[in-house]
């Protein structure tokens, strides 16, 4: 049984999903909707980290996964509601522009504003900077930021 309050909430998000016919089983839901009433409370025990028939380790990964799938809007409930927009910072936001629609590539007008905050400064992206860091053999070039990259350059 669910024990502590996150728990709860995750199982009863997913009983909810069931209930309304937005419960899909397998990978990606790529097995097809959950009719069955025990299966359905199966995987709510099991993305709540409360299954009996999991190792104590795989039940926090599965509630850490669960919590996951729930900040980046990736349930059923977030995505009928239209807060799953992908947007300029690839992150998941929802606009009335998508109109609740399900998005699952970046806007044309996103991927517009990601290209012009690469190119900003002098015009170069962080890869044209971390060739010229390699030409020059700055070391922990592969760990640097493309401000980091101008500074080592002594373009900043």
């Amino acid at each position: 049984m669910a024990s502590s309050s996150r728990q709860k909430r995750i199982t009863g998000r997913v009983m909810h999903e069931f209930k309304h016919g937005e419960l899909k089983s397998g990978p990606s839901g790529r097995a097809g909707k959950v009719k069955s009433r025990r299966q359905a409370i199966a995987i709510a025990l099991e993305e709540a980290g409360a299954s009996k028939y999991e190792s104590e380790r795989r039940n926090r990964r599965n509630l850490r996964r669960a919590e996951g799938k729930e900040a980046r809007g990736r349930t059923a409930q977030q995505e009928r509601e239209g807060k799953s927009h992908v947007g300029a910072y690839r992150k998941r936001e929802s606009t009335p522009a998508m109109a609740g629609r399900n998005a699952r590539k970046p806007t044309a007008r996103g991927r517009k504003a990601a290209v012009a905050r690469a190119r900003k400064r002098d015009g170069r992206t962080r890869l044209q900077l971390y060739a010229k860091a390699k030409r020059r053999g700055i070391e922990g070039r592969s760990r640097m930021s493309k401000r980091q990259l101008e500074n080592a350059l002594g373009m900043g």
